[in-house]
């Protein structure tokens, strides 16, 4: 038998071994049963690969820090105490959300929602938070928004319910481009059939209350069926986009990463940078330049002509200046930024220390007398309501769902004190922080640990936002 002879036989020989063992069926470790199999009744296993990065987002590996800030506390208040906190892995934006996404969000917004012009107008930014009674501002007012000069520049006059809302909008079109790009729906949902209650939604579809134009089914090895819609149990859809807390946002300016070898923090920041001041050493050539957009001083915005050392007069583009160590822009100076966490001046003493957060309130979707979801609303979204109160003796976690003001409810301060709202006291459940400088800041703000809060219906010419998202599975990201 000569060498060639001999070489096909060993090919044929490993093919078909390799044939043997890639169709032999996993069995289940606690039943022995076979996954994927139809003659075993069907449980599907999927073959998992990891969570897909999101459009925009940069992954964040979790960690302990110390939560709270390290500058002088200029007024006293003792509001942003330090502690140590451990947040959880998760995704944040590159950089704020910009005018050019804002735009095409309310551009969707007012081509599918025809018969309900009021969704449109009520995400509109207020252009009006530019205007100063002793400064000429009004380009800002008319150009801001809607120019091309500014369509990389950071939306702002946008409040935190319209923030909320538009990462709400964001996981639905995210999650409908994953679907159409596996071919599960096909591209015509977005450009002929999403009018009114017919658009995609995540809920919805997972409830079977949407459908749009499908396209091919996955494989379902439960006996009998031709295919099936994709569930979350596939691993394909994202989970939502929404508002960081302010420990994963705080977490993410600081950006402390260990030497692999020490588990050791061995620096200390009081910005998102290396070092101790706002101005840029090395390389040379950046020698003396800012780190940030921020107001150096009293009628100082930019600099010197000639030698504009932050170069922003108001904001700059998102993608300006240098990104700290996890590649995120701007987590100080150019705008301030919302986050998820409801105001309270003690938060950081009263929550606990693993993914610190004060604002819960537990929904649960909405049912008939038959205990059957409910069909969705007129914009295309499934019904949720805030979760009934439950028994001490049924639960131990929780007894109600609005949980804003556990510890510190909203009429209570301390034993004989209570929130005055609109009289002393602006503090209350829809009061929301925001944390980072502005282009109008001073540094002090830069540092992340300093925090601030605004009622969630109201907005600044110096406060943006950007969008996290939960990392589901392996914390750690090869």
């Amino acid at each position: 038998m000569n060498k060639k002879i001999r070489k096909v036989i060993l090919l044929t020989f490993i093919f078909s071994t390799v044939l043997v063992v890639s169709c032999k069926k996993e069995k289940s470790p606690t039943t022995g049963w076979e996954f994927n199999n139809p003659d075993w009744g069907g449980f599907e296993k999927v073959n998992y690969m990891g969570q897909e990065t999101g459009p925009g987002l940069v992954f964040v590996e979790g960690g302990t820090f110390t939560m709270g800030s390290f500058e002088q506390d200029l007024v006293l208040e003792q509001k942003n105490l330090k502690r140590r906190v451990t947040v959880h892995s998760f995704y944040m934006d590159e950089h704020e959300i910009s005018n050019l996404d804002y735009l095409q969000y309310l551009w969707w917004l007012m081509r599918v929602y025809v018969s309900y012009p009021e969704v449109y107008k009520k995400a509109l930014p207020d252009t009006l938070v530019w205007r100063d009674k002793l400064a000429y501002n009004e380009p800002f007012v008319n150009y801001y928004l809607r120019h091309p000069g500014y369509q990389d520049y950071p939306v702002v006059g946008v409040n935190w319910l319209q923030a909320s809302a538009f990462a709400a909008w964001r996981t639905d079109r995210v999650n409908e481009m994953i679907l159409i790009r596996e071919g599960v729906l096909k591209l015509k949902t977005i450009t002929e059939a999403a009018v009114d209650e017919n658009n995609f939604n995540t809920d919805a579809y997972l409830l079977s209350q949407y459908d749009g134009v499908e396209g091919n089914l996955l494989k379902d090895y439960a006996s009998g069926s031709s295919g099936r819609r994709v569930r979350m149990e596939d691993g394909i859809l994202l989970p939502i986009y929404r508002l960081p807390t302010e420990a994963e946002w705080e977490y993410a300016a600081y950006c402390y990463k260990s030497e692999s070898y020490n588990e050791n923090i061995d620096v200390h920041k009081v910005y998102p940078w290396t070092g101790l001041t706002v101005r840029k050493y090395a390389p040379e050539k950046d020698r003396g330049f800012m780190w940030a957009n921020f107001k150096r001083g009293k009628g100082d915005q930019a600099g010197v002509s000639g030698r504009l050392n932050d170069m922003g007069f108001i904001t700059l583009p998102v993608q300006s200046y240098w990104p700290n160590d996890y590649g995120l822009y701007h987590m100080a100076g150019n705008v301030s930024e919302w986050v998820m966490d409801v105001y309270r001046p003690l938060s950081l003493e009263d929550m606990t220390d693993f993914q610190p957060f004060r604002g819960n309130t537990y929904l649960t979707k909405e049912l008939d007398p038959e205990g059957n979801i409910v069909d969705k609303d007129s914009l295309g979204r499934i019904k949720y309501k805030v979760a009934d109160e439950v028994e001490a003796s049924k639960r131990r976690n929780y007894r109600k769902g609005d949980n804003i003001g556990f510890k510190d409810e909203e009429e209570y301060v301390g034993m004989d004190q209570k929130y005055d709202y609109e009289k002393s006291s602006i503090v209350n459940n829809k009061a929301h922080v925001y944390k980072g400088g502005s282009w109008n800041d001073r540094a002090y703000w830069m540092s992340p640990g300093t925090r601030r809060f605004l009622d969630e219906e109201q907005s600044l010419s110096t406060l943006g936002f950007r969008c996290a998202m939960d990392r589901v599975g392996d914390p750690v990201k090869d």
